[in-house]
């Protein structure tokens, strides 16, 4: 089975993920969590395949002598806000935006935070530990909890600027993509005072109006909704709602560095520090310069994105935004998560000033491209990284191999990694020139075609 990658455990449901192996997953992190806690929270998205994991993850939990609190379907920031709220750890059953075939787990601190990579290595090495069962009269049990997704918007509505978005008078069109946002997001932004038209907002495990993952090739239908109502802003989510993606008022993708720029110069002063993951935009580098902010990048992923968080947070430094190109946003001032309800909320706050055209104008001089390049086998992928290695050591740019291999070319920049959560390769580059920005991913994907 897998180990945990850059955002937790993820496999395709019944094979590289098994019920048993989730099982195993939730008796490891009890015995790591066993001296701080007797309870730990679990939910799941909509997945088909939820219920059989929450099962399986539940019984591993009150197997090794746990409580059980069972949230049922609620957004990834959701159970965080739980745990935080109750002083418990947390369990998360998804994959996130990966297709619907694959379940996944995270795994949630007390303080409603990620674990570092130090306690998921604990969780690792546990597993491969026989568990320590508990005795008949020491087994745990489980309840539901029917109050969690309600306390969660409950406390978006009181941490945003509710009489701004509403005297904004918006109209918004709201895309959880059939995923555990469907059961928040609509209600939440009519409370915030927004019309709010929906597309693809039943909860369907299936996904059948689009696949998780909100990128500009699965919102089509979202862009000819917006464009259609003439709505201000189109909002998107993967399927366990921790990302947002926006569609402008034209009906138009708008790329997600742009957005997190936007959204970055809005919070950002002198002195601030601002994290980000190694393929960060150029976007967002300027924005930080010209606020006299510091940007300091990690390997990609949640999970070294919030502890670098906490390392410039424990040294001084004031971090009011943190995150990635992705839809993946995070307003440490609100909580430690990435959460794709509130990061809406926020976008939409700006709205009251200008379009989300305006909003974003200034930080569309780039053109990005990305690539992935899918392995069929250990070896495979292997050839692919040497032939990139050799590639990005004798090329005359930059290097940086924080995550993978990052080329920056003065005037564009590449970055070939390995997926921590899928069995592809991944290509991302940038440059203020179309043609260039493909010329330089397509070196990339040549000298990974290639191999070495």
């Amino acid at each position: 089975m897998h180990v945990f990658g850059s955002s937790g455990v993820r496999g395709v449901a019944g094979e590289e993920l098994t019920p048993q192996d989730a099982m195993q997953v939730a008796q490891a992190a009890g015995s790591v969590w066993t001296t701080d806690t007797e309870r730990v929270a679990v939910a799941r998205d909509t997945r088909t395949t939820g219920r059989t994991y929450e099962n399986a993850v539940t019984s591993g939990f009150t197997g090794v002598g746990f409580d059980v609190d069972r949230l049922g379907i609620v957004p990834t920031p959701g159970l965080q806000a739980y745990c935080e709220s109750e002083g418990v750890p947390g369990l998360m059953v998804t994959a996130s935006h990966n297709p619907p075939a694959y379940n996944g787990i995270k795994l949630i601190g007390p303080e409603g935070v990620e674990l570092t990579r130090e306690t998921l290595d604990d969780v690792e090495r546990a597993l491969a530990e026989e568990p320590t069962h508990a005795t008949w009269d020491r087994m745990g049990t489980d309840r539901r909890v029917e109050s969690a997704r309600r306390a969660y918007e409950t406390g978006i509505l009181a941490s945003v600027d509710r009489d701004r978005i509403a005297g904004a008078d918006l109209t918004v069109v709201v895309d959880p993509g059939h995923g555990a946002g469907a059961l928040v997001s609509p209600g939440l932004f009519r409370e915030l005072g927004c019309t709010v038209h929906t597309v693809n907002a039943q909860p369907d495990g299936h996904f059948p109006g689009r696949n998780p993952e909100p990128v500009a090739a699965t919102l089509g239908d979202l862009r000819s909704y917006v464009a259609a109502t003439d709505a201000d802003l189109g909002i998107a989510h993967d399927g366990d709602g921790d990302r947002a993606m926006f569609v402008d008022e034209r009906g138009e993708h708008i790329d997600g560095s742009a957005m997190f720029a936007a959204l970055a110069a809005a919070e950002l002063e002198d002195g601030d520090g601002v994290v980000s993951a190694v393929n960060a935009s150029q976007r967002l580098v300027d924005v930080v310069e010209e606020a006299g902010a510091t940007l300091s990048l990690t390997p990609i992923g949640s999970t070294y994105i919030v502890s670098r968080i906490r390392e410039r947070q424990a040294a001084g430094t004031h971090v009011p935004i943190a995150g990635e190109g992705n839809g993946g946003v995070l307003f440490p001032n609100y909580r430690i998560a990435r959460d794709g309800a509130y990061t809406a909320a926020r976008f939409c706050e700006l709205l009251a000033d200008r379009s989300a055209r305006e909003l974003v104008a200034p930080y569309d001089d780039y053109y990005n491209v990305r690539r992935n390049l899918h392995v069929d086998d250990e070896s495979a992928r292997e050839s692919m990284l040497a032939g990139i290695e050799a590639h990005a050591t004798d090329a005359d740019a930059e290097l940086d191999t924080t995550d993978g291999w990052r080329l920056d070319y003065g005037d564009g920049w590449v970055l070939a990694r390995p997926s921590g959560t899928e069995p592809v390769v991944r290509v991302y580059a940038e440059a203020r020139a179309p043609e260039r920005a493909e010329e330089l991913a397509g070196q990339m994907v040549g000298a990974a075609e290639r191999g070495g």
